[in-house]
């Protein structure tokens, strides 16, 4: 029998009032006013490089909800066959025009704060890095060892620095197909705005961590412990990365001028765990194992690759505890942890 109730249940779901989101517009809203005083700080204003943070990924997020949706409504539809008209009446059904226009606000402000997040990450880099106390730190949680050579003394520098490279890659594709799906699939929008005002509140407390401790990694203030790993695309990345930084520093007005190197608090580790805790919310059991899985890897990935240090993933964890808290009671009436 097709799950008709499901259907009807999430018909009958109630979208919330203007009054019910506002404070998650807020918080989008003074993020960007806030990106646009540091914009005059600086003297550089907000950019979007080639389209690639704002105008590609929300075009990517639209293409994807669209199909996230149009895959649900035929997975409900159980055995009553697929045909395209049935298809349109059941999106029809699930997606009414107001349900339809909160989810797709819920993105773009999503979007807007990752595009903000994204400059004043850029701008970071004009604070003085402070590697140096964070390699401390990490030396004396490990009794004077290195982590990342302890990894590679472990794990061997050949093998598993493919298998952490591809971990560690895969990280942008899981994290857009994850905050569509986190927006589309649950039963009241209100859930699914909830998740993706902790998405917001993710990108907007690890650019504040940015700039309560600038740093860049280990990979540029200990490189010889990365010296034995295999030259792969993760270098290559590294390089590109420390070649914007100084572009931007020598020449702050250029139009090309854009930094992308942060390291505490880690992102990887702060997305990643917010992604796994909403599964466990969301009661999603096997996604939630796939999800502590590939978190451990890129917990190992991080400092096993020189990109992060072990207490910048603390703090990225500490970051998703604290979002997956306050973001669902941001949205009345949303279920919260």
């Amino acid at each position: 029998m097709p799950d008709t109730a499901r259907m009807h249940r999430t018909v009958r779901d109630v979208p919330p009032t203007l009054r019910a989101i506002l404070p998650v517009w807020l918080v989008v809203v003074g993020f960007v006013v806030l990106t646009m005083v540091r914009s005059a700080q600086v003297g550089i204003p907000i950019k979007d490089p080639h389209g690639s943070v704002l105008l590609i990924r929300l075009a990517i997020s639209l293409a994807l909800f669209a199909v996230i949706t149009t895959l649900d409504v035929t997975v409900r539809g159980g055995r009553r066959g697929w045909t395209p008209g049935r298809t349109l009446h059941d999106l029809r059904q699930l997606w009414p025009a107001r349900r339809l226009a909160l989810a797709l606000s819920a993105l773009l402000g999503y979007h807007v704060v990752y595009l903000c997040y994204h400059n004043l990450k850029s701008w970071d880099v004009f604070n003085h890095p402070r590697d140096g106390m964070l390699l401390a730190w990490d030396r004396w949680l490990f009794l004077g060892h290195s982590p990342a050579v302890l990894l590679h003394d472990l794990l061997g520098q050949h093998v598993a620095a493919y298998v952490l490279m591809v971990i560690y890659e895969s990280f942008s594709t899981l994290v857009t197909v994850g905050v569509v799906a986190g927006v589309a699939l649950p039963e009241r929008i209100r859930d699914g705005y909830a998740f993706a005002s902790s998405g917001i509140l993710v990108w907007i407390l690890g650019v504040t961590s940015y700039y309560l401790i600038p740093s860049l990694g280990p990979f540029w203030s200990a490189p010889r412990e990365f010296a034995g790993l295999p030259h792969t695309m993760i270098q290559d990345t590294q390089a590109r990365y420390l070649g914007q930084r100084a572009h931007l520093l020598a020449h702050p007005a250029a139009a090309d001028a854009f930094a992308q190197v942060s390291a505490f608090a880690s992102l990887h580790v702060a997305v990643t765990t917010f992604l796994l805790l909403m599964a466990i919310g969301f009661k999603l059991r096997r996604t939630s194992v796939l999800m502590a899985l590939f978190l451990a890897g890129t917990l190992v990935a991080t400092v096993y690759l020189g990109w992060h240090f072990v207490i910048d993933d603390i703090a990225g964890v500490g970051i998703a505890l604290a979002s997956v808290w306050i973001g669902p009671r941001l949205v009345r009436g949303a279920a919260v942890p």
